[in-house]
Order: structure tokens, then C-alpha cells, then sequence
């Protein structure tokens, strides 16, 4: 069954159903006597989750023939030339680290074109469950109307995320040339394909602008593969409070309906390490980052208890949690996590006092 196609409000509406039934039939109780109304109750449970996912967005990379380096040892990137940020760091708008291998086929009006092979990373969907955790639930009890009892439930929960994914992924291919330009009157240095021109870091040297003024695009039949491994882990310390109806349906069964609001602090980790490939084109995408973030939301639960005598019982329930997606972008990768349609389910024991 797939989890994110279960309706929350079924499960409201079934057991609103079950609680009005039950209060208006006198004879669901086996007791000749109403129960003991006890204002505490504390339960610790395990806890698994369902319908949690993440995400990696795709992301355009270029994918080069060779790992050519500058005079100062940092790569080319295109595969005919470079153009890098100099001492200046931007200053004007104009750089004199750039290189380029052929000025008769390269030198266009006033512009420099640089080409290479640009891949554009398709994401990916990350669906691994069960997630696994525990939680604390606290509930007080404050009045009794009829046969329900009313009050309110704090739950503190931990649960732990871990999603990989190692499957290959075909990846659009496409030429892209980029023109550069330069000064109106100048003359860019000489550069054949036995010697190229290369500016350096510390210059000086001739400039050209640091930023394409225009750029075309060819796609490549074909493509790239993507091989490698995405992974997304997360701690999330979650919280729920609201109110709460509890039904006494015999001596043994106590059935009780929950909602509220939810919220989550995720302490998130995410790393890609991946090879994008064609012919003899390829590139290597590295990643890596940790981010904290607070989601919020709200749930509704369904809560049953079997006594094993005055005090302790095993308790279990199911639970529809809607928070906020996660989203983050980590060195230029975004990654998202989908917490929108989730659902828990818990068993555990409880004690009343």
C-alpha cells in the first residue's frame, strides 16, 4: 500500500465513529461499575515510520576531454581554454587568468568563444522505510463527560533517516559555447594549438570580461551515465501536543483519539560522490554538508490500551503527521526531504498514577 495515498481524515472520522457509537451504547461496558478516573498516564514505545523520502535535485555540470591545469595548477574549465578569477577577485568585471588554445578559430568580433560538453545531472527520489525511533508520550487528563475522558498529551520522539542511492542515471548531454568579451580596438595575445596562450593568477596580463555575454547550446545525442552514491541521514527530534478524547471500552480496552500541532528539529547530513561520463568526456561531483533546520506541522492519532492490571498496559497507535518540507541547498546541490505525508505507527507500554 502506498502511504502517502492514505487519507488522515478516514482514520479521524472511523474512530469518531467508534468513540460517538460506543458512548451512546451502555452495554460496550463489562463492568457493572465506571472505572477509576486516573489523571496521569506516561507510555514509552517504539516507534517506525512510513512515507518519508528525499530528494536530490538535478544539477548542470561540465563534463571535459582532459584535466588540463593553469600555470598555477588550477584546471581548465572548458576544453579549450579557461577563464578563472584573477588577484582582483572580480574587480570591473574583468579577469587576466584566462587561456585559449587557437586565436584564428577563437577569436570572434570582440569576443573570446570557449566551448566544452555540459551535463545536466538528473535528480533523483529516495524512498527507503521503514524509519525507525522511539517516543515519549505524556497525557492529563482533566475532566470526565459521560463515559469519555478529556485532556491533553505532550509527546517528545527521535526518529533516525538514512537514504542512499547507488542506481546508474542518464544524464542530457549538450556542446556550449560561451563568448567572452574584450575591449573594442584591442588584440587578444597569439595562441595555436602547440602553444596556447595562458594568463596566470597574479597577471598582468590582457583582460577579457569574467562573464559570458552570450552562450549557444547543442545537444548531444546520447548523453552521459551518472554512476556513483547520494546519501541523506537525519536525526529528527520531533514534538506533538493537543488534545485528547479517551473512550473506556471495558475493563481490559481503552481506545482514545489525538491531534495537534507537530514539529521537528532535523539535523541533517548529505554527501554525493558521482562520475558523470561520455567517451572520453567526464567529470567528478563532490559534495558534502550538515544543516539544522525546524519543521512544523500537525497530527492526528489513534491510540489504543490494553491493561495488565491497575497501573501498566501495552499501548500502540497509528499516526498521520504533515510537516513543512525540508529544503537546503548544500554547495550548489539542493537536496529536499518530504515529511508531508508520513505516518507512524508505535508499540510500547504505559503506566497510569
Amino acid at each position: 500500500m502506498n502511504t502517502k495515498q492514505m487519507n488522515p481524515k478516514v482514520l479521524a472520522v472511523a474512530l469518531l465513529s467508534m468513540v460517538t457509537l460506543a458512548g451512546r451504547a451502555q452495554p460496550v461496558y463489562l463492568f457493572a461499575r465506571t472505572p477509576e478516573f486516573v489523571t496521569n498516564r506516561i507510555s514509552f514505545s517504539d516507534r517506525w515510520g512510513v512515507g518519508i523520502s528525499a530528494r536530490f535535485k538535478s544539477i548542470k555540470t561540465p563534463i571535459l576531454q582532459s584535466q588540463r591545469t593553469t600555470p598555477d595548477g588550477a584546471k581548465y574549465n572548458y576544453d579549450d581554454g579557461y577563464v578563472l578569477t584573477d588577484v582582483s577577485k572580480g574587480a570591473g568585471g574583468k579577469t587576466w587568468n584566462w587561456g585559449y588554445d587557437d586565436s584564428s578559430a577563437q577569436v570572434s568580433g570582440n569576443n573570446v568563444l570557449l566551448s566544452r560538453d555540459t551535463a545536466r545531472v538528473p535528480g533523483s527520489d529516495i524512498d527507503e522505510n521503514p524509519n525507525y525511533g522511539g517516543e515519549i508520550v505524556f497525557t492529563r487528563m482533566i475532566e470526565r463527560i459521560g463515559h469519555f475522558n478529556l485532556g491533553f498529551e505532550f509527546a517528545a520522539n527521535y526518529t533516525s533517516l538514512s537514504f542512499n542511492d547507488s542506481s546508474p542515471h542518464d544524464a542530457s548531454l549538450a556542446h556550449t559555447t560561451d563568448a567572452y568579451p574584450f575591449t573594442p580596438g584591442t588584440t587578444p595575445p597569439t595562441a595555436t594549438p602547440g602553444s596556447p596562450y595562458q594568463g596566470t593568477f597574479q597577471g598582468p596580463g590582457f583582460v577579457v570580461g569574467d562573464t559570458p555575454v552570450s552562450s549557444t547550446s547543442t545537444p548531444i545525442p546520447g548523453g552521459a551515465t551518472t554512476t556513483g552514491q547520494r546519501q541523506f541521514d537525519a536525526n529528527v527530534w520531533g514534538f506533538r501536543i493537543g488534545p485528547c478524547v479517551e473512550l473506556p471500552v471495558n475493563e481490559k480496552l481503552t481506545v482514545s483519539l489525538s491531534g495537534g500541532v507537530a514539529g521537528g528539529i532535523i539535523d541533517a547530513k548529505v554527501s554525493w560522490n558521482e562520475h558523470v561520463a561520455s567517451g572520453t568526456s567526464f567529470a567528478n561531483l563532490r559534495g558534502s554538508g550538515q544543516d539544522l533546520d525546524m519543521l512544523w506541522g500537525y497530527y492526528i492519532a489513534a491510540n489504543v490500551a490494553l491493561e495488565l492490571d491497575e497501573r501498566w498496559s501495552i499501548v500502540g497507535s497509528a499516526q498521520y503527521q504533515s510537516l513543512n518540507n525540508y529544503s537546503h541547498s548544500f554547495g550548489g546541490r539542493r537536496v529536499e526531504g518530504d515529511f508531508n505525508s508520513a505516518w507512524f505507527f508505535t508499540l510500547g507500554v504505559g503506566l497510569k498514577f
